[in-house]
């Protein structure tokens, strides 16, 4: 399993649109593109003395899944135009982890 891990960063007062572009649009056309391998993705949100952070994380099966996201540039970043558009800074590339462990509670 893999997990591809992006950051992005916008001002206080962009924040609630940056997350109604990204839940209202971008994730729902993300799982329309039926990627094989790809498993889910999450979005997390943290307000920072001068900035708002969010990090998604999708996890894949494989790198292969990956690409078929992306393309044979896997670590580029998937950046709509409408996003960029309130973000203040944003990670070029994303990084990619193996998964070597998941744990629920016991």
């Amino acid at each position: 399993m893999i997990s591809r891990i992006w950051h992005g960063y916008t001002t206080p007062e962009n924040a609630d649109r940056y997350q109604a572009i990204v839940t209202g649009e971008v994730i729902p056309e993300i799982l329309e593109m039926k990627i094989p391998g790809f498993e889910k993705i999450e979005l997390f949100r943290r307000a920072r003395d001068s900035d708002v952070e969010f990090i998604t994380i999708m996890w894949f099966r494989d790198i292969e899944a990956v690409r078929a996201f992306t393309g044979e540039d896997f670590e580029q970043s998937h950046v709509p135009p409408r996003a960029r558009e309130v973000l203040s800074r944003f990670d070029e590339r994303a990084q990619h982890y193996d998964i070597i462990l998941t744990r629920g509670a016991v």
